[in-house]
């Protein structure tokens, strides 16, 4: 089974990538200082979770170290945290930069005592 498939419960990326938010979510996925970065911006919820899956799926095949630049995040539910459980499992993950309705999340479920959350992509691709 594959990341994605856990995450959403889907087999097929086209089912779970419908989404119902005007937030729409985007993702992008480039190199800093010789580490994997995965931006992600929007709303994450079951139904528009597979881009940033499928990202961190390809991110985690190719590399030790996945940095998540959760800067542009402005809406996030337990899908979103399911994902950073199950790709901290496979990979290095490292979370920077999350906005504060992410960071609340992760504090009230202690979800943040299992990443390694950081202020900015600097700090998480180096430490």
């Amino acid at each position: 089974m594959s990341l994605h498939e856990a995450v959403t419960g889907c087999t097929d990326a086209a089912d779970a990538g419908r989404t119902q938010d005007l937030d729409q979510a985007a993702v992008a996925q480039y190199e800093w200082g010789g580490v994997c970065v995965v931006g992600a911006s929007g709303s994450y919820d079951l139904y528009s979770i597979a881009p940033l899956s499928e990202a961190l799926e390809a991110a985690v095949k190719e590399h030790s170290k996945v940095v998540l630049d959760a800067s542009r995040i402005t809406f996030a539910d337990s899908t979103l945290l399911n994902l950073l459980i199950l790709t901290r499992r496979a990979v290095d993950l490292r979370v920077a930069a999350p906005t504060q309705q992410l960071r609340r999340l992760l504090d009230i479920t202690g979800v943040d005592t299992l990443l390694k959350v950081r202020e900015t992509v600097e700090e998480a691709a180096t430490c």
